[in-house]
């Protein structure tokens, strides 16, 4: 059985502004790589973190059966969400420890149900450090962003 990999990114332009997703999906032997799919899209209004988060839900939502997969991103934010954070958001009734509303919480929840038919592990890259497929992942996050700018030319 191969191994699946998603590399994921989110850009934002301003923060809320225009943003977008993307995802680098691979099933590898060693280090052979068997298929490749690129993912993106976006959103007119949106943030950062919102973008990252989708990232992530788009690589677990596309596959098509329960597998074993790693997901690598360079957020912290859903990093340490997604293994951290969220258990005593749920258990809190998806509060944080200031018993304040988590923010993007339906994007959590969607991301906690996205992942649960799954084997997930979690790695973090340092973004922008020339790590070849989380650079691709931020060109097509990019991509996925430049219909929504500003003076974007119509498809």
């Amino acid at each position: 059985m191969p191994d699946l990999v998603a590399y994921t990114d989110g850009a934002c332009s301003g923060n809320p502004g225009p943003g977008g997703w993307g995802v680098l999906l691979r099933a590898m032997r060693g280090d052979r790589i068997l298929k490749e799919r690129e993912l993106s899209g976006g959103e007119a209004d949106t943030t950062n973190n919102r973008m990252e988060l989708m990232a992530a839900i788009m690589a677990l939502e596309t596959l098509r059966q329960p597998s074993s997969i790693t997901i690598v991103t360079d957020s912290a934010y859903v990093k340490n969400g997604v293994t951290g954070w969220i258990h005593g958001w749920k258990r809190n009734g998806w509060r944080t420890s200031n018993k304040k509303p988590v923010k993007n919480v339906e994007l959590w929840q969607r991301l906690d149900a996205a992942q649960a038919p799954h084997q997930v592990s979690w790695e973090w890259v340092k973004g922008h450090a020339g790590h070849p497929e989380n650079e691709r992942a931020d060109e097509l996050a990019r991509a996925g962003m430049a219909p929504f700018k500003t003076g974007a030319e119509p498809t």
